[in-house]
């Protein structure tokens, strides 16, 4: 080690304080970058692990293929593990109490499939010999059908299928009835089978809660397969990319297996990063790159801030090195040895603090989950080379990236300039001028704040650069946050109900009632819907529309676009509360008026969500009712409704419509004066429920429920709806209060340590009679200016950001850009609390210093 080194190790330990600020700064950047690394890491593993839970272990999916083809798919090169499957079919499972599920359903698995997908044994053991099953637990407990182990199950074995409908019926098929509610779907082809049962397993999670069958297992053996038979061979890949995709089609071309029967493990995939979708995959990785961007440029500017302010401290020192013989590139070292020696110590401590951080986080975040949505999995903490190299090495180029122009500028600092402490301050008439209305309106010590301010031009620049990135930090993580949120919402159902219950008769009031007062409901709505259509004048249309009618002129007649509208009327309690949602008054109009639903979503050809406005008009309009499925004459004898309100906000149980479809809300008193007795008869009727416990509420239904009522239990889509948004949420949040913690540690720190070095500037002022409330005030202008500077760069810049990220999601989903308002005020208040705070802290203890201390006051 030179002499430079050594001195630098020894001005280091000498100045302890300044030493740990800075070690704690980039201890808190790397804790930061690891933190991030593994939040990404352990949840990508945990969307994993559930996926796999939910539905077996693979990637692609040959389906109805033959014995050759399935030797040819094991010989690939791709191929590291086959899983061979085969939908036996449906049986009738005699004494059922469940009407809903008449069925067993037997699926076949080879040794292979056992062990890889989720199957869990509750008793006996699983299946090795052909006409050995397992049995779903379900069975005993749901339709009260009781089996043994070791007792023989003799069934005639088919096909679902049902007259209306051109093809087979499966899992994810709900049971077919008729008007009366008798079941009208048939087993086809059935064959007499005799199975041994050998154990019991769980209700598998890749059953639907709503399929006619109760799952069986059986095994299924390879080597007893006939040229004839066709089976299902689940692929495990050797190496996941997305050439796996065009892989699968020109396989399927060479063996002549139709396209149509490739499947692909999707939701598996795209938590390998690999997706079908370009514009989906674009998203992703533009999202990414700018939120990591983000995230150094906060680090850079952290660890950039300690340095700089060491350089300033260290200007005396560093000017004494170059006097007694000390080259530029000595010094310049200096710097960089100093970086080294900090990140030595900070890096590995960085590191262990963000894993720490993480797995405490992820305790009281897997309690929460498992608390509330009862998942099968946890969040742990994955630690991977990868993820470790990435931190470690983003780290050391941020430190040296940080260390860069600190070392330039101290290999610049003559021995004369250093020793007098001069490099920092140059004053000329021109750089302190303030305007005369500063002092007029706010008085002299707000012009001495300002030309303090402007003396110690460095210093303030580089508080004002930490308030920057802390407002971009904050604005661009909270845009981020409501962005991920809005695709999320785009994508998912829009269902805001647990229960539904069709019937295609009128649900009585008193039905209402008593599905209503059910154990556990919550909340309810009665609806009915009829479906009729209107004419639009062009003007007024979906954008959408406009510019398919410019491409389709015919879609046109005189002028008018025909829309659908779907006439909702709900229950007059549900119209009342809905109305009050929206600030509507349905009281204060002279005629009947309906609710209109402005807002449309859909997909366009490029498969991107696209949401907007269903149609330009304003409340007073009146739409013409017309019989859906009827001609459109002028003659005609048609009803009318009159636009109320305009609103984007939809009531329980109701979907946002496709572009050429109105939604129009009513009460149900209303609905005898707009339609008659027969176009009555045309229409649907549903009743939606909340539930605090849907599955018992379920249970109760099917108790009391008429035979013409058809229930339909979304919970449990909801449920893995909620598990992904309060993942995400987790994720999204906990990252915002990193970054805030962050930002308000790098403003302390900025501020603390420039408060320090104008201790003599301080006491200069104060020995020349400034009082201690002019001191205050003079502290306080300068905490305002510092936010208004702030503010006019830091603004800009996060709208700059905010539009990358809207624009990046702009491949996928399609929405207007708003700007996250609430985030923006709370970023402004923010701002002048942490500045006034730093400010009067760090003030406070120079205010108890003696004035004659603070003038000999020396940066050493």
């Amino acid at each position: 080690m030179n002499v430079i080194n050594k001195l630098t190790i020894r001005h280091l330990k000498e100045n302890k304080r300044r030493t740990l600020v800075t070690i704690i700064g980039v201890i808190i950047s790397v804790a930061m970058l690891t933190a991030v690394a593994t939040i990404g890491v352990s949840f990508v593993d945990l969307m994993k692990r559930e996926t796999i839970a939910r539905g077996g272990e693979w990637h692609v999916e040959y389906q109805n293929i033959n014995s050759e083809q399935l030797s040819l798919i094991e010989q690939d090169d791709v191929t590291k593990d086959l899983i061979i499957s085969n939908d036996r079919g449906y049986a009738v499972l005699e004494n059922s109490e469940n009407t809903e599920k008449p069925y067993l359903f037997i699926k076949e698995y080879s040794s292979e499939g056992l062990e890889r997908f989720p199957i869990a044994l509750t008793s006996g053991r699983l299946p090795r010999a052909e006409k050995e099953i397992v049995i779903s637990d379900t069975i005993a407990d749901n339709a009260n059908v009781t089996y043994q182990i070791g007792d023989q199950l003799t069934i005639d074995v088919g096909k679902r299928s049902y007259d209306l409908e051109d093809r087979e019926l499966l899992q994810d098929d709900s049971l077919r009835r008729n008007e009366d509610n008798e079941i009208s779907e048939q087993l086809d082809n059935t064959e007499t089978e005799t199975y041994e049962i050998v154990g019991t397993i769980a209700r598998p999670e890749w059953e639907p809660y709503w399929s006619p069958g109760y799952t069986v297992i059986s095994y299924l053996d390879e080597e007893l397969l006939t040229p004839t038979d066709t089976v299902n061979a689940s692929v495990v890949l050797n190496k996941i990319n997305r050439s796996l995709y065009q892989h699968a089609e020109n396989f399927a071309d060479q063996h002549n297996i139709e396209h149509e029967n490739i499947r692909y493990n999707s939701e598996l995939l795209r938590y390998y990063g690999v997706t079908g979708n370009d514009g989906l995959q674009a998203t992703m990785y533009s999202l990414v790159g700018i939120i990591m961007a983000v995230i150094i440029v906060g680090a850079v500017s952290l660890i950039y801030n300690a340095f700089a302010i060491s350089v300033s401290e260290r200007s005396r020192h560093l000017g004494m090195l170059s006097s007694v013989g000390a080259t530029k590139k000595q010094k310049r070292n200096s710097v960089f040895f100093e970086g080294a020696v900090i990140g030595a110590m900070s890096i590995p401590v960085g590191i262990v603090a963000g894993l720490v951080g993480m797995a405490i986080t992820f305790h009281f975040i897997n309690t929460l989950i498992g608390d509330a949505l009862y998942t099968t999995q946890r969040l742990e903490v994955v630690v991977t080379p990868v993820s470790i190299l990435v931190a470690c090495s983003v780290s050391i180029v941020t430190i040296f990236i940080s260390t860069y122009l600190p070392a330039r500028k101290a290999a610049k600092i003559s021995a004369i300039d250093a020793i007098r402490q001069t490099q920092d301050v140059k004053l000329s008439k021109k750089t302190v001028k303030t305007s005369k209305l500063v002092r007029k309106i706010f008085g002299l010590e707000a012009e001495i704040g300002l030309k303090n301010l402007k003396r110690n031009k460095r210093r303030y620049q580089a508080t004002v650069f930490s308030l920057i990135i802390s407002i971009v930090l904050f604005l661009t993580v909270t845009f981020f946050t409501s962005s991920l949120e809005k695709g999320l919402e785009l994508t998912q159902a829009n269902y805001n109900y647990d229960i539904q219950i069709f019937s295609s008769d009128e649900i009585s009031e008193l039905d209402v009632d008593v599905f209503a007062n059910l154990s556990h409901v919550t909340e309810s709505s009665s609806i009915e819907e009829y479906y009729f259509s209107t004419s639009i004048d062009q003007s007024d249309i979906a954008q959408s529309l406009k510019e398919s009618v410019e491409s389709d002129e015919e879609a046109l007649q005189d002028g008018k676009y025909n829309y659908s509208i779907n006439l909702v009327a709900l229950d007059d309690e549900s119209f009342q509360a809905y109305a009050k949602e929206i600030n509507f008054d349905p009281n204060a109009q002279e005629n009947a008026t309906a609710i209109v639903i402005d807002k449309s979503i859909h997909y366009n050809g490029s498969g991107k969500i696209i949401e907007e406005k269903s149609i330009y008009t304003e409340p007073g309009e009146r739409l013409s009712l017309h019989p859906d499925n009827h001609e459109i004459e002028e003659e005609q004898d048609v009803s009318e409704i009159e636009i109320g309100t305009l609103t984007d906000h939809v009531p329980m149980g109701i979907n946002l419509a496709s572009p050429g479809t109105l939604i129009a809300i009513v009460s149900n008193n209303m609905i005898d004066d707009l339609i008659t007795e027969d176009l009555k008869s045309d229409g649907n009727h549903y009743l939606y429920m909340n539930s605090s416990d849907p599955m018992v509420t379920q249970e109760a239904i099917d108790d009391v429920k008429e035979s013409s009522m058809h229930v339909y239990n979304v919970y449990q889509r909801r449920q893995e709806d909620q598990q992904l948004i309060l993942l995400l949420s987790v994720f999204i949040y906990g990252f915002i209060t990193l970054i805030s913690l962050i930002s308000i540690a790098n403003i302390f720190n900025t501020i603390s340590t420039s408060i320090s070095l104008r201790k003599r500037e301080f006491a200069m002022l104060r020995s020349v009679g400034m009082t201690p409330k002019g001191f205050n005030k003079m502290i306080n202008y300068e905490s305002i200016f510092y936010g208004i500077k702030a503010l006019i760069y830091g603004l800009p810049i996060s709208v700059g950001v905010m539009f990358l990220i809207y624009w990046s999601m702009q491949e996928t989903f399609e929405y207007s850009f708003m700007l996250p308002w609430m985030g923006i005020l709370f970023v402004i208040v923010m701002i002048f609390i942490i500045v006034s705070a730093a400010m009067l802290y760090s003030s406070g203890k120079i205010k108890k210093e003696n004035i004659i201390d603070g003038l000999k006051q020396e940066n050493i």
